[in-house]
């Protein structure tokens, strides 16, 4: 299966940077640039695209809103790999956030940008769970429950008792043969979990989960 990618990027010269690394993958196919946000809507909506790799910041609209915007078109939104200079980046966790399946720093080396593609598009997160962790716990004061929540949320309450345990270790930064050694279950068993808990919440990866499960209140910074 071709991979279909779309840049986006307000630096010219980024854009042919990546666009010359990609099309030398063959499972990989460049259908488009943008400019900014707005431009890469446009784009969008009249090409099919696997993987979005997007700068966070740009004029006209930024990364961000564009990634919130994409997220909000459903199942059928390419997923978005934003582009960011710090792991600690405010705008790194609004990226998150706003539906973004991961982020990579922009200099990234070119086996790590294309290996971050194919994660995200066969519906993985490129965002190892402790460093998503350490930057939700950087910044979750904008996601922690209003005072007097009890942090039980009309979503959470369409899990079991099991899949919200292994929901809980998923915010906390364990693997998914983590979860298995501490709850004693199969490493098949927690993926199985891990599956069913995305689908009845609706959420497209890992890094979504995290991001809910602070919302929410399951968990909260520094726990």
């Amino acid at each position: 299966m071709t991979i279909r990618v779309v840049v986006v990027d307000d630096q010219a010269l980024i854009r042919a940077g990546f666009r010359m690394v990609l099309a030398a993958q063959e499972d990989v196919e460049v259908v488009g640039e943008a400019a900014d946000g707005a431009q890469a809507l446009r784009l969008l909506q009249r090409v099919r695209a696997d993987v979005v790799v997007m700068d966070v910041r740009m004029p006209v609209m930024d990364g961000v809103e564009a990634t919130r915007r994409l997220a909000a078109r459903g199942g059928d939104a390419p997923r978005v790999l934003v582009l960011t200079t710090f792991d600690t980046d405010t705008d790194a966790f609004a990226a998150l956030q706003a539906g973004a399946s991961g982020f990579l720093l922009k200099n990234v080396p070119p086996e790590d940008l294309l290996a971050a593609i194919r994660v995200v598009a066969g519906g993985d997160a490129v965002v190892a769970p402790r460093i998503t962790r350490r930057l939700l716990d950087r910044f979750a004061g904008q996601l922690v429950p209003r005072a007097g929540r009890t942090g039980a949320d009309d979503r959470l309450a369409q899990l079991t008792e099991r899949e919200r345990e292994v929901l809980m270790l998923v915010a906390q930064g364990l693997s998914n043969s983590e979860i298995a050694g501490r709850l004693v279950l199969a490493e098949t068993t927690v993926k199985t979990h891990v599956g069913r808990i995305l689908t009845k919440l609706g959420l497209r990866d890992r890094v979504q989960a995290v991001v809910l499960a602070y919302e929410t209140g399951l968990v909260r910074p520094g726990e």
